[in-house]
């Protein structure tokens, strides 16, 4: 029996290229020959004929949600955040009323310089100094996000159900004991080396559907996860402690908030291994990794 061709961000591939060309012509872009960059939750593509990359919505994001994170986007724009810029058109597009892509300059990477932690430090702590933006951020909820992904896993067997559903019970009960380290302010969300660029000599965020109003440990604990999760040396996260200024991993709730984050990671990836074939695999050592109480057991980036 064949295997079902692949989701990118929910939508068959006839229908995501037909919302594509769509949404294109409506900004006054050709979308021939657009290739597909990422398309694991949104569907994210780099147009061949102009210098502008496509974020299409994964299928039933609310349009409200979309529309708020152009309006946060655009205020860090006109403050001189280093943000990837929104392409000059009005957005978001919406294609038949609920289906929303959003548009941006597209910056050109070179390889041989990727980006490290420790390029993370100086936005993120202009980030967390922001604390009255034009409309209100939605609420960092982890332990929701959580619980929104457990209710829609389909590829795990029960006992993995059951130990993941009571490690979030039991962490939900720690995280009411943890004292933050930061007052709540605007959060990336889900900073990570590959939510960032290079825009000439500075780094510049991206990737802003994580957009969010909470304590910044939870931004400082994912990179800490992502430092070593992902097989990066020890250096590479202490750079970054030094030029943020503060070690998460110093935090009496630092634990809490690693497990939770990484609880989140996992169940996320569980929710969407049935459209990205392949990934379950990784997702189930994970979860052996976390029966284990192994802290550092190398991930595979999903």
């Amino acid at each position: 029996m064949t295997a079902p061709a692949p989701l990118h961000g929910g939508f068959a591939e006839s229908e995501l290229h037909d919302v594509l060309d769509r949404a294109c012509a409506q900004a006054g872009l050709d979308a021939t020959g657009a290739e597909l960059l990422r398309g694991h939750t949104n569907a994210v593509f780099r147009l061949r004929h102009h210098p502008v990359v496509v974020k299409i919505a994964s299928k039933g994001s609310p349009t409200a949600s979309v529309e708020r994170t152009v309006a946060l986007v655009q205020w860090l724009m006109d403050l001189g955040f280093p943000t990837v810029p929104l392409h000059p058109v009005q957005q978001p597009v919406l294609v038949d009323n609920q289906h929303a892509a959003t548009f941006w300059t597209y910056l050109p990477q070179d390889a041989a310089e990727p980006i490290t932690a420790h390029d993370l430090a100086d936005p993120l702590h202009t980030l967390h100094a922001l604390t009255n933006p034009p409309i209100r951020p939605r609420e960092l909820n982890n332990i929701g996000a959580i619980r929104y992904s457990l209710a829609a896993i389909t590829l795990l067997p029960d006992d993995d159900m059951q130990f993941l559903s009571d490690r979030a019970d039991q962490l939900e009960d720690d995280l009411q004991h943890v004292q933050f380290a930061f007052p709540d302010c605007v959060v990336q969300g889900d900073p990570q080396h590959r939510n960032a660029l290079r825009a000439g000599d500075r780094t510049v965020l991206c990737d802003w559907d994580t957009l969010a109003w909470g304590a910044p440990d939870w931004d400082l604990v994912t990179i800490e996860v992502h430092c070593r999760r992902f097989g990066y040396a020890p250096a590479h996260y202490e750079d970054f402690t030094a030029a943020y200024g503060f070690d998460i991993r110093t935090s009496p709730g630092y634990p809490v908030l690693r497990d939770i984050r990484e609880l989140r990671m996992i169940t996320t990836n569980a929710r969407k291994a049935r459209q990205t074939p392949g990934t379950i695999n990784e997702v189930r050592e994970r979860i052996a990794g976390l029966r284990r109480g192994d802290t550092n057991l190398r991930w595979h980036i999903l």
